[in-house]
C-alpha cells in the first residue's frame, strides 16, 4: 500500500473532511467488553481513574476536576463506525471528490465569506504569507463556511475513541487519549465547559475543524477580543488557519502546483511516484526521469513531488507539487484535499472577480 493511501486508511475515510463525514455501513465490530448503550455515561471506570491521574501529574490539572468531568462522557457506537476505513478495494475517484466540494452553492458561499472578512484575510497574507484563496479554500471544505462545524460533543467523540477505539483496524488510541488530555488543557486554559463544545466524530472543533492539539499550538486570537473563538469568529479562523500553514512550513510567495506531464516509461514513473507527495525531487531531475514540466515548473528551485490523483476506472491526473502543496496536506494527509482546496479557492476569486487595487 502506498503511504497516501496508508494514511487515508488512518483516517478511516476517503480523506474527507471530518464535518462532511457521513455514516457508513459497516459489519458491526467486535466487543472489548460488554456493550454500553450510546446514553450510558462512562462514570468511574477503572482506566479513566488511572488516565485521570496521570493527566493530572502531568499537566497540573485537578485530578477531582478531570474525573467528574470524564465521567459524564458517553460512548457513542456511532463514533466508532465513523472511525471504521472504507470497505477494501473502494475505488479513488479524484475528479467525483472535487466536484463533491466546487460546486456552485459552495463557491458562491466563499465569495460572501471572502466579502465580509476581506480586511483578516489580507491581515493574514500580510503577517503569515498565505493567500486569501487558500484559507478561503479550507474554510470551504472544512466547514462549508461555518455552516458543517459537526453535532458531536467532543469529550464524547474523544473519551469513545481514546477508553473505546474501535476493533477491527489499527488501534489508534493513544493518539485519541492525547488529545483528549488537549481538550482538558484547553478548557481548563480557556474557561470552557468540557460538556459543551461540538464537533466532529473524532473530536475536531470550529470552523477550522482542529484537533485540540492543534487548538493549543496553532489557535489565535486574531481580531483582539480577549478570547478565541474558533466557532463564529471569522477572523480567529483565518488567523489561525494562516498560523497553522505557515507553521508547517508554507513558503510566502511559492505556487502549490505546476502542470505536468508524466514519464511515458513505467519503471521512471514508479521512481517519480515512491516519495509520494512529499517534494523530493528537483525540476532538472524530473526532466531526467522523463518528467515534461512547464514553463513556470522547469524555473521552480525547490523540490517537486509527482502527485497522482486517481481517477476510479479512468485515466489519472497528475500535477508536480511544490513545498506548498506540501503544507496543506499536513492539515488534511490528502493529495485530494490539497488539490480541492487550491482549486476551490480560485473558483470563489474568480468569481468574487476584480477587487479594488488588482487584488
Amino acid at each position: 500500500m502506498r503511504r497516501r493511501d496508508t494514511l487515508l486508511a488512518a483516517a478511516g475515510l476517503l480523506a474527507l473532511p471530518a464535518a462532511e463525514a457521513t455514516k457508513k455501513k459497516t459489519a458491526p465490530a467486535p466487543k472489548r467488553r460488554p456493550a454500553r448503550s450510546s446514553s450510558d455515561s462512562y462514570g468511574p471506570r477503572e482506566d479513566l481513574l488511572a488516565f485521570a491521574a496521570e493527566v493530572a501529574d502531568r499537566r497540573g490539572l485537578e485530578r477531582a476536576w478531570i474525573v467528574k468531568e470524564l465521567a459524564q462522557a458517553h460512548k457513542v457506537e456511532t463514533v466508532q463506525k465513523l472511525m471504521m476505513p472504507a470497505p477494501a478495494g473502494t475505488p479513488k475517484n479524484w475528479l467525483g471528490y472535487r466536484d463533491r466540494f466546487v460546486e456552485p452553492r459552495r463557491v458562491a458561499a466563499g465569495a460572501a465569506f471572502w466579502q465580509a472578512n476581506e480586511g483578516w484575510l489580507v491581515k493574514a497574507e500580510q503577517r503569515f504569507g498565505v493567500p486569501p484563496a487558500i484559507v478561503i479554500g479550507i474554510l470551504g471544505l472544512e466547514t462549508f463556511y461555518g455552516r458543517l462545524n459537526g453535532g458531536f460533543r467532543v469529550i464524547d467523540a474523544l473519551a469513545t475513541l481514546a477508553f473505546d477505539f474501535p476493533v477491527g483496524r489499527k488501534d489508534r488510541s493513544p493518539f485519541f487519549r492525547g488529545e483528549l488530555e488537549e481538550f482538558l488543557v484547553m478548557c481548563e486554559r480557556e474557561k470552557i465547559d468540557p460538556q459543551q463544545p461540538k464537533g466532529s466524530f473524532a473530536g475536531a472543533m470550529g470552523m477550522v475543524q482542529f484537533m485540540p492539539g492543534s487548538f493549543n499550538r496553532y489557535a489565535l486570537d486574531f481580531d483582539g477580543d480577549g478570547r478565541i473563538d474558533l466557532g463564529s469568529s471569522g477572523a480567529d479562523a483565518i488567523g489561525s488557519i494562516a498560523n497553522y500553514l505557515a507553521a508547517n512550513g508554507w513558503q510566502r510567495g511559492m505556487p502549490t502546483h505546476f502542470a505536468v506531464t508524466p514519464p511515458d516509461d513505467a519503471a521512471e514513473l514508479a521512481l517519480l511516484l515512491a516519495p509520494d507527495i512529499v517534494p523530493s525531487f528537483s525540476a532538472a531531475e524530473f526532466a531526467e526521469h522523463g518528467a515534461r514540466l512547464d514553463d513556470a515548473g522547469r524555473a521552480h528551485e525547490g523540490r517537486l513531488a509527482l502527485v497522482l490523483l486517481e481517477n476510479a476506472e479512468g485515466p489519472p491526473n497528475y500535477v508536480a507539487g511544490t513545498q506548498n502543496f506540501y503544507a496543506i496536506t499536513r492539515y488534511n494527509w490528502s493529495s485530494f484535499y490539497a488539490m480541492t482546496v487550491v482549486l476551490l479557492g480560485e473558483a470563489v476569486a474568480a468569481a468574487r472577480g476584480p477587487a479594488p487595487g488588482g487584488r
